[in-house]
C-alpha cells in the first residue's frame, strides 16, 4: 500500500488548520434586521454604525414595534427607539457593535441585548452630547445584568 506523499500529507493536515485559523469556519454572521419607526432620524445614524462595523443590516419600518419587543421578550423599561434581530438575539436602542460582536461571541444564555432610552453618545446619539450609559444583557428569565459600560459609565 502506497504511503501519501510528504506534500500531500501537508496539505491533508495544513489545509483544515488554515481555515480554521482564518475564521472562515468560527466567524459570526453578521447579518441582522432592524425594525424602526419611519420618522426616527437616530436609528439610521445606528444603522450606520453597525454598517461601518462590518454588519449587513435589512432595515423594516413598522409604525409601532410594541409587537416586535414583546415577541423578543424586552420590557418597555428597558426599551429604546428601535429593535434589531440577529439570530436567537434582539438588539434594544443604540448599542454599540463592539457589544454585538462580543454577545455573539460569548453566546450567553439570554433573550436581548439593550441601551436602554436614547443615552446621549452612543452610537447614532453623538449629536446628543456625551453622557455614562450602560449596556443590559436581558436574560432568559426576564431578569437583568448590566454587559457593558461606555462613556465612562
Amino acid at each position: 500500500m502506497a504511503r501519501p506523499s510528504t506534500t500531500r500529507r501537508a496539505l491533508l493536515i495544513g489545509l483544515p488548520i488554515a481555515v480554521l485559523a482564518s475564521g472562515v469556519l468560527a466567524a459570526p454572521d453578521k447579518r441582522m434586521t432592524a425594525f424602526k419607526t419611519p420618522w426616527c432620524g437616530c436609528c439610521g445614524g445606528w444603522i450606520a454604525h453597525m454598517r461601518q462595523a462590518g454588519w449587513t443590516v435589512e432595515v423594516v419600518d413598522r409604525e409601532d414595534l410594541a409587537a416586535i419587543r414583546a415577541q423578543h421578550g424586552i420590557p418597555d423599561r428597558l426599551a429604546s427607539c428601535h429593535t434589531a434581530v440577529v439570530g436567537a438575539y434582539a438588539i434594544e436602542g443604540h448599542v454599540p457593535a463592539s457589544d454585538v460582536d462580543r454577545l455573539l461571541r460569548e453566546r450567553p444564555a439570554a433573550r436581548a441585548l439593550s441601551a436602554p432610552g436614547m443615552p446621549a453618545g452612543s452610537p447614532g446619539m453623538e449629536a446628543a452630547g456625551r453622557e455614562p450609559y450602560t449596556t443590559v444583557l436581558i436574560l432568559n428569565d426576564g431578569s437583568a445584568r448590566v454587559f457593558g459600560r461606555h462613556n465612562g459609565a
